[in-house]
């Protein structure tokens, strides 16, 4: 009996939106995004977000990518029938015994069963891009994708035998590896580019956004908890305000241009794509820089200070306004509203060397939107 062929999705088809399948990707995703942001919170609290931060990068870069490999794969071949979906399934089983080691990769570096995760979802995508190579269309692009997902992953077991946690051949080899993972999509759609949906692309990174953003929302409501019980904190809540207003004006900021991807060419869908993971990361950041302020204004932090946390508020958001400005503003005609990003960047990397507060940042964060986004009434 043979596997049914996975046929390429119609770029061109109208109203293409996101799958109930996807959306419980996503969730996945959620979870694993979630624990290795509460890592870094912690760990900003107790004054030692520095030394955490490189282990969360290496993390996040490795949720990340494991979504954004299923997410460009489903736009290009989804057909939604029993083997993809097992297949899908079995990745998803493979993130969430990754995301469930995360609180043990952190604290020490040791990513035996993480690996095994990483080999569930790899094999899951290897498995993938086979049935896809079966479009004799695709069948080049396809092969190349399955192999270099398989030298990547050979890759990531040697380091695991070759190096020890903590160490700098560690994060060297590490991001190499990750180079050798970022290549793949690069020389495997030279041979023909998968025909992935562009509006559809733009959907489903504007929903992990949506995703990261909801890491500050958490971060929110524990400052609003402090309202409750016999000892109220109005500090807390003070925080949670500014950092709602932040949350408001991202928002408002990423969504203010409908056609977020200007095109298909390749060397633009690489710049976009890959560039997100920027905008992901900044505002998951944001949401631990914000919890930490929470537990400093509740006296719950152990260590840190406001010109500590300051610049885990700050730095982020410098990086998420500019990264748009790269990867989306400058596709576009915007005149005076072009610099409106850069410059709010500039103002805000001053306020997190001076240490301001969190609502310091919301003032800059309405700022920014009053200047970037058109105030028009349709």
């Amino acid at each position: 009996m043979h596997l049914p062929i996975l046929k390429a999705r119609d770029p061109g088809q109208p109203h293409r939106a996101a799958t109930q399948l996807e959306l419980l990707f996503d969730l996945v995703s959620v979870i694993a995004i979630a624990s290795v942001t509460a890592e870094l919170h912690h760990a900003i609290s107790s004054n030692h977000g520095a030394e955490i931060f490189p282990r969360f990068a290496f993390l996040f870069m490795a949720i990340w990518w494991s979504w954004m490999n299923f997410t460009w794969f489903a736009s290009a071949f989804d057909n939604d029938g029993p083997v993809y979906r097992v297949l899908v399934m079995v990745i998803m089983g493979g993130q969430l015994l990754f995301a469930g080691g995360v609180e043990h990769i952190v604290e020490t570096l040791d990513f035996r069963w993480g690996l095994l995760g990483w080999i569930v979802m790899r094999l899951g995508m290897i498995a993938l891009w086979l049935q896809a190579s079966r479009n004799d269309a695709y069948r080049t692009t396809a092969l190349r994708y399955a192999i270099g997902i398989a030298f990547a992953q050979l890759c990531w077991i040697a380091m695991y035998f070759m190096t020890r946690g903590n160490t700098a051949a560690f994060f060297t080899v590490g991001i190499l590896v990750f180079i050798v993972e970022l290549l793949v999509p690069a020389i495997a759609e030279k041979a023909r580019n998968t025909p992935f949906h562009r509006h559809h692309m733009i959907e489903r990174y504007g929903l992990l956004t949506i995703i990261s953003l909801g890491e500050i929302v958490l971060a929110i409501s524990l400052g609003f908890a402090a309202l409750f019980g016999e000892d109220a904190l109005a500090a807390p809540a003070i925080t949670a305000i500014a950092a709602l207003v932040i949350v408001f004006a991202a928002f408002w900021i990423y969504f203010a241009e409908e056609n977020h991807l200007p095109d298909t060419a390749l060397g633009t869908a690489l710049s976009w794509g890959y560039g997100h993971v920027l905008v992901f990361g900044a505002l998951a950041v944001m949401g631990a820089g914000v919890a930490a302020e929470v537990d400093l204004a509740a006296h719950a932090s152990h260590g840190s200070t406001q010109e500590s946390i300051a610049k885990w508020l700050g730095v982020p958001l410098a990086v998420f306004w500019l990264t748009l400005a790269v990867i989306r503003d400058r596709h576009f005609r915007l005149g005076r509203r072009a610099f409106a990003l850069p410059a709010m960047a500039v103002l805000v990397l001053l306020a997190a060397w001076f240490g301001a507060p969190t609502t310091v940042f919301a003032l800059l964060s309405v700022i920014a939107v009053l200047w970037r986004v058109p105030m028009r009434v349709e």
